[in-house]
């Protein structure tokens, strides 16, 4: 019985805790660069990369964190130059990677499509002890790079041209955070898929704008968010049998919903006082015109 509570839920659970504090200390940088999107068009490079590890034997995870890598620099890249606008260029990040991945997962020997479902939607509950390792020491490298850069990214994400005058590797800092997301985005491809993985990346954030407000504190509340909604969902799933990938975003954007509703009930119980002053509040003496006796 423990070694089926550990296989069945600790390993998940520790893969989802990984992605649930990672992501959203990622998605605060796209978010305050108006790129939410931009990790399901990394998302279908990754599953290029996923198919050519399947039609190579190789190993997926490795191949997909390549394949992403080379996708996000060369998106960063066309979009520094001002060719290609960043809208045309995650469309052909899209359809570009997903047909790829499609192709090439079509050719490999193991084409089955359980095998390709669990990169599109997750599979925590197939993660081995080899391959959370890697989802570790990757998500510690990119905690590692997005706290201890945390006041250049935000410089660069906030205002480019200012961090560019104040002297900043402005390209070099774009294209580690483009290498960043990709990182993020592989290795979240077996916790939440890689259909779902902007989700984890962006609901957190967007939960903790409701009721935060300066840089820092959002984001260490976007990942407090993160690993309650990752630790829940894993819960709930193996509670109701359901998709841990799937339940884990439905938490998170259950989070959501209630903390716009409790922020926006809170704003109102703080006007009320100040509207009751107003209207117990003696008027003014009213000034007489100059025809007035």
């Amino acid at each position: 019985m423990n070694l089926l509570l550990h296989d069945l839920v600790l390993l998940p659970l520790a893969g989802a805790l990984v992605i649930g504090l990672t992501a959203p200390a990622l998605g605060i940088y796209l978010v305050q660069r108006r790129l939410s999107l931009i990790g399901d068009g990394i998302g279908h490079v990754a599953l290029t990369g996923v198919g050519v590890g399947l039609l190579l034997d190789h190993h997926p995870v490795v191949t997909a964190v390549v394949v992403a890598v080379l996708g996000a620099v060369a998106v960063e890249l066309v979009r520094e130059r001002g060719r290609t606008s960043g809208d045309l260029a995650l469309a052909l990040l899209f359809y570009g990677g997903i047909a790829g991945g499609v192709v090439l997962v079509g050719l490999s020997e193991d084409s089955s499509n359980a095998n390709l479902m669990q990169y599109l939607f997750g599979s925590l509950t197939t993660t081995s002890g080899p391959e959370l390792t890697v989802i570790a020491i990757l998500g510690a490298a990119v905690l590692l790079t997005t706290l201890g850069l945390r006041p250049a990214l935000f410089a660069v994400c906030n205002d480019e041209e200012y961090a560019r005058v104040s002297g900043l590797p402005v390209r070099t800092l774009n294209l580690v955070l483009a290498v960043t997301t990709a990182v993020t985005v592989t290795i979240a491809m077996r916790t939440v898929g890689l259909l779902l993985v902007s989700a984890l990346m962006v609901v957190p954030v967007a939960a903790a704008q409701q009721v935060t407000r300066g840089f820092r504190t959002t984001m260490a509340t976007a990942m407090t968010i993160g690993v309650v909604a990752a630790a829940t969902g894993v819960l709930a799933s193996v509670q109701l049998d359901t998709a841990p990938g799937a339940t884990i975003v439905i938490v998170a954007i259950a989070i959501f919903v209630a903390l716009t509703a409790a922020g926006g009930a809170w704003r109102t119980l703080r006007r009320m006082p100040a509207q009751r002053r107003a209207e117990h509040a003696e008027p003014p003496d009213v000034v007489l015109g100059a025809g007035a006796r």
